[in-house]
This record gives structure tokens, sequence and C-alpha cells, in this order.
């Protein structure tokens, strides 16, 4: 005979006395009830003797039969622990989101600040992974962080995501040199629209009618900023594009290339960087060329002075270290739930690249980019 019962402080009351009968209880007796700081859970009541409990009490004194009642209960802490544990994960990944918009608004005004003076997106690209590449060299040589274990299976798997991510990276760029840093983040808040769609399509997932719908403001929102842009350029748009394509890629295959890995999101992208960059170089070095590299340095170095060499290692630098965050924060969550993230990033970036270099803007256009955001934040109810 089990039961399962939950018993809270106020119930623990004193037992009246059961004539002919023996409860017993694996606890010290008590006049009044203890001080329980977490409910008890009965884990079992087991009867031993010819009849139960309640039936030896039906008997007349004739038929008396003694029996045995024996509780078992167990402090209830593990649902506690379990809140404390999701509470715990929630506020990791806020720091981990605050921690990437705030660096990442860095980079985009040491970046925009660099291609101003200095436009050349390949050469700038290459230096942004070198730099990262050298940073996880010396943090695993000086053992500050440890080194991953890898093998061919694993290198193999990353180079899809190294292409994709060399791709994104530099269409970015090459978006940047042209066109306002608003602008390219206006279209590259896009990027749901392009997950949904390469999600759907690509990797057949099925989506509720509302993140279909949700798409509409975004979409349309892109496109209104984008036509009431007034420094418009093809490039720049069409950068933005392929980057929002490239990345969506991108984060799929990382979270597949993550599970089952014992890879840290931050060693993941350091492996990343590493790979990227030597696909990069050659093209880099193809398309602009050491002449062409040699000659704008000198140029912007004799407009902007020795602040110009603080510019590139600041962006190259904060490049670095805002995706290795969102790798952190890519270990937590799913490609979709990082899409929404990285397009509420560009909310502040947004505003602040437009303090900072003061671009015009319209109302028309300010209205768009409204509706894009607002889209995304629709998209995020609708996910969950």
């Amino acid at each position: 005979m089990m039961f399962s019962l939950s018993l809270k402080q106020s119930t623990l009351t004193p037992i009246p006395k059961i004539t002919n009968h023996r409860t017993i209880f694996p606890v010290k007796s008590f006049s009044s009830p203890p001080k329980i700081n977490k409910p008890l859970h009965v884990s079992s009541i087991q009867t031993f003797g010819p009849l139960g409990p309640l039936q030896s009490l039906k008997h007349d004194d004739d038929h008396r039969e003694k029996s045995v009642i024996i509780c078992k209960a167990y402090e209830a802490d593990g649902e506690f622990v379990v809140e404390k544990t999701e509470a715990a994960k929630r506020v990791k990944i806020g720091f981990y989101f605050a921690t990437w918009w705030f660096l990442n608004v860095i980079f985009n005004i040491y970046n925009k600040k660099v291609l101003n003076a200095f436009p050349y997106p390949w050469l700038t690209s290459t230096l942004s992974l070198a730099a990262g590449s050298a940073i996880m060299l010396v943090s695993w040589a000086t053992k500050v962080a440890e080194p991953p274990t890898t093998d061919l299976d694993f290198w193999k798997a990353l180079f899809p995501v190294a292409l994709a991510h060399t791709i994104g990276h530099v269409a970015a760029t090459v978006s940047m040199s042209k066109v306002a840093v608003s602008f390219t983040h206006i279209i590259k808040s896009g990027e749901p629209a392009f997950s949904v769609l390469v999600s759907r399509f690509v990797l057949g997932e099925a989506f509720p009618m509302s993140v279909y719908l949700s798409l509409l403001p975004i979409i349309g929102g892109c496109g209104l900023a984008a036509l009431t842009e007034l420094n418009f350029n093809m490039t720049g748009f069409m950068g933005a594009m392929i980057s929002n394509l490239a990345f969506v890629f991108r984060n799929i295959f990382s979270k597949r290339g993550m599970k089952g890995k014992s890879v840290s999101g931050m060693n993941y992208y350091a492996c990343l960087s590493m790979l990227s960059l030597l696909i990069l170089t050659p093209f880099a070095i193809a398309v602009e060329g050491p002449k062409m590299w040699a000659a704008g340095w000198q140029n912007a170095v004799s407009e902007i002075g020795p602040h110009f060499i603080w510019w590139v290692a600041a962006q190259s630098v904060f490049y670095h270290l805002y995706n290795q965050v969102s790798y952190m924060s890519l270990d937590e969550i799913s490609p979709l739930t990082f899409s929404v993230g990285n397009t509420m990033k560009r909310i502040s970036v947004i505003v602040s690249s437009i303090i900072i270099f003061h671009t015009p803007v319209q109302p028309i256009n300010a209205l768009g980019a409204a509706i894009a955001i607002f889209g995304t934040f629709l998209y995020s109810q609708s996910k969950q």
C-alpha cells in the first residue's frame, strides 16, 4: 500500500494515539512542530501486518490486530535548485548580450573611422581576423585560456562555417566603406527574415503563421529605409544583403558544429578566426594588393596622424572581442534567438553612429528603420 503526499510545515501537528497500533516515524519525537525552512514530501507510507490501519480500527476488541506504519519523507529542495539554475543562466546570457552589444558599438565606430581614411575593406577585414588570431595564440601560449583539443574532423566541420564567416565579414565591411554605418545596420536588421527563409526552404523547418507575418514589417521597414536613404549606394546595399545571408548560414553551421564538441564558444571562434584568416588572405592580396595598401596607409597617416594606427588597432581588437562574446552567447541559445539578439543590438549601433558621425536622417528614413526594428520585436515575441 503506497501513497504520494505533500506535507507542509503547517500540517505537522501532534499525531493522536491509536489503540493497539504502533506508529513509527524516522524522526525524533517532539512536543511542538520543529522549524522547517523547506517543505517535506512523503516518499512512501508502508503498512506491515495482517490488516491495514483503517481496517484494523473497524475490528472489535477480540479481533484487534497490531500493524506498523512507517512514513519516510525528504526535503524538497530540488525544485529550488532548478529555479536558481535557470535564473543564473538568464543572468549569464543577459550579461553576454550587454557586453556583446557594447563592444559592437565601439567596433563600428572605429571601423568606420578607419574606412573613411583608408578605403580598403579587404585589408581591414584581414587585419581584424589577424588580431583575433594573435590574441588567442598568445592566450593559449601563456595559459590564460585553455587551448582546445581538436582533430581533423573538427576542422572539416569548421570549414563551411569559416567560409560563410569570411564572406559575411568582408561583405559587411565593403558595405560600411560605401554607405553610412546606420544604413548598413538598418539593412542588416533584416537578418531574421533570411534566417527564417533559410531554415524553412533549406533545413525544412516549419514556423507558426505569426512568425511569417512578423517578417512583413521587417522587410517593409528595411525597404522603406533603403528607398529614402540620402546616400544610397548599390554596392553598400548588396554588401549588407550578402552579409545577412552569409551570417545566417554561419550561425546555423556554428550551432551544428558546436553540438557534441568539447570546444567552448570562445575557443570555437578563435579557431574560426584562424581558418577564416587563411581563406581571406590570398583573396585580399588579389583584390587590393600590397601596393594599394602602402599608398593608402601613407596617405591616411599623413592626414590623420598617429591616431590612425590606434584606430586600426582598436577596430581589429574590438572586432574579435565582440564576436568572441557573441559565440559565448551562441553556446547557450538557438541560431534564431542569436539572430534576434543580433538585430536588437543594431538599435544601439544605429543611434550611436548617427550621433557620432552626424549622419543626416530624413523622417521617412527613420520611420522605415523604426518599422523594421518593431518587426524584429514582433518576431521575437512570436518565436516565444
